[in-house]
């Protein structure tokens, strides 16, 4: 019969693509991986690896297979957890993915509110970016994510919990500093420096300016908004941050003035993405009650 054991085993081969890679993942020595993956095909009466001692590849007939094989352990996993709803909020194990321009923002803002209110909780937190992340949720190797919307997330729910505007950050002495509010036509003769092409912020502040890919300036394209300020600092142009990342961002800097975006917001939502039979549902409200104070007293601060 075969066992969930050797499901694990060739999925752990499919994710090293090495044999002792994936022995060590799983803890077990390459002999009883291969003596047990070797039963499997026996089992089935297919192959679903080609290896030799340099490579593994996987088979047209074995990617079915293991298709099917992460299916079942999801499912599996899912039934193991199903008395998890009906026991403290948080209680259990979870693993948070959460995107690069929430994380630094978000995190230091909430778990001291969590760590008091849930002391025994055990958060992972995985930083990616979001298609990474809505991949990973859907394939259970993370159990939930925090994401920024819009973005494509077909099969999975989303609970949106924040919404927030966009500020445009700019040197102190440029002729719009002084201004409450500026809207996108003026930002266009800023030189405008936004993150590099794969982060969703990019897209959603294109989005709220109405702009072309050609009008945003892709002269320069970082991988985080720490280094768009910087840049901004240096003179190089301008940028566009959430409202969330500017206490953090631009503290109590003299040098630098954050503008109120003027177009319809809000400019962006933020929201708990899962897959759809996940049964910790509890520990996703408890989670989504503490972001939701935790940001709302930071706002008032």
């Amino acid at each position: 019969m075969i066992s969930l054991k050797q499901l694990q085993y060739a999925l752990a081969v499919e994710k090293t693509l090495h044999f002792k890679k994936a022995s060590e993942l799983c803890h077990i020595s390459q002999s009883a991986l291969s003596t047990a993956l070797t039963e499997l095909e026996k089992q089935l009466g297919l192959q679903i690896f080609e290896r030799d001692n340099k490579k593994v590849l996987i088979t047209p007939v074995g990617k079915e297979v293991l298709a099917r094989a992460q299916k079942i352990i999801l499912h599996v996993e899912d039934l193991e957890q199903l008395t998890d709803s009906q026991k403290e909020p948080l209680g259990f194990p979870i693993t948070l993915g959460i995107i690069p321009t929430i994380a630094p923002y978000l995190l230091p803002v909430i778990f001291p509110d969590l760590n008091k209110k849930y002391p025994n909780a055990r958060v992972t937190v995985v930083e990616e970016q979001s298609h990474v992340l809505v991949d990973m949720v859907k394939s259970g190797e993370i159990d939930t994510a925090i994401l920024a919307l819009p973005f494509p997330c077909e099969g999975l729910l989303s609970m949106e919990f924040w919404q927030e505007d966009f500020y445009w950050v700019t040197l102190a002495g440029n002729k719009f500093s002084q201004q409450a509010g500026i809207s996108s036509k003026d930002i266009i003769d800023g030189d405008l420096m936004l993150l590099k092409d794969g982060h969703c912020l990019k897209d959603h502040a294109i989005e709220a300016c109405k702009f072309s890919d050609l009008e945003a300036n892709h002269g320069f394209g970082a991988t985080s908004l720490t280094t768009l300020i910087q840049m901004v600092s240096g003179g190089l142009g301008s940028t566009i941050i959430p409202d969330m990342a500017r206490k953090q961002l631009l503290g109590n800097s003299k040098k630098l003035s954050a503008i109120h975006l003027n177009e319809p917001g809000p400019h962006r939502r933020i929201a708990f993405i899962l897959r759809p039979n996940y049964t910790r549902m509890s520990s996703i409200e408890a989670l989504i009650e503490i972001c939701k104070d935790s940001l709302s007293k930071s706002r008032k601060s």
